[in-house]
């Protein structure tokens, strides 16, 4: 059995990633909780026990740190930390959550780079003019062309798509820490 001070302590190291001031509430809140539980003549081992475990704790707060972040700030870095945090969880996170983080990567990857690859035909076909003059074809101009505009069109597309594959991605995150915080609460 832990005490309020190997708890807490046990917390913090746990929670080293936490910007400072970020740790020093979530380490105050649980100082608050001692305090409640010494007036309901708990012991603190009583305390500690009904916490659960510091370890477990702070993987579910910096998930929820970093998901919360992710949702102010969508950047690429913040969303890399928020899927890492919740694989963190457990093991069975590593297969709910990875495979669909890399399956919604691989759909973003292959269209924006098929855009990018329509959009710079053009310039392909011009290459190709360049070393090869003797194989220009009117076909091969228009459809680089038509290619053009059909990587534009996917380019604009995929912005939005990215967007929507991020915002059910970071929704998705959030009901897989709900699911876990009260998958540990029924144990």
């Amino acid at each position: 059995m832990m005490n309020k001070n190997q708890f807490l302590n046990k917390l913090d190291k746990s929670l080293q990633r936490l910007p400072y001031e970020e740790r020093k509430d979530i380490l105050h809140d649980f100082q608050e909780h001692f305090e409640i539980g010494k007036e309901q003549n708990k012991s603190e081992e009583e305390i500690t026990k009904s916490l659960g475990n510091p370890n477990q704790l702070a993987k579910e707060l910096l998930a929820t740190y970093y998901l919360e972040k992710v949702e102010s700030s969508s950047s690429t870095a913040n969303i890399f930390r928020a899927v890492w945090a919740v694989i963190g969880l457990g093991f069975f996170n590593l297969v709910i959550v990875l495979a669909p983080f890399v399956a919604i990567v691989g759909i973003i990857l292959a269209g924006w780079i098929t855009g990018g690859a329509f959009t710079i035909s053009p310039l392909l076909f011009l290459i190709n003019i360049i070393f090869f003059p003797d194989t220009f074809n009117y076909l091969d101009m228009f459809s680089s062309i038509a290619l053009t505009g059909a990587g534009l069109l996917l380019i604009i597309g995929m912005y939005y798509v990215t967007k929507w594959l991020q915002n059910g991605l970071i929704r998705y995150l959030n009901y897989n820490v709900q699911l876990v915080k009260g998958g540990m609460k029924s144990d």
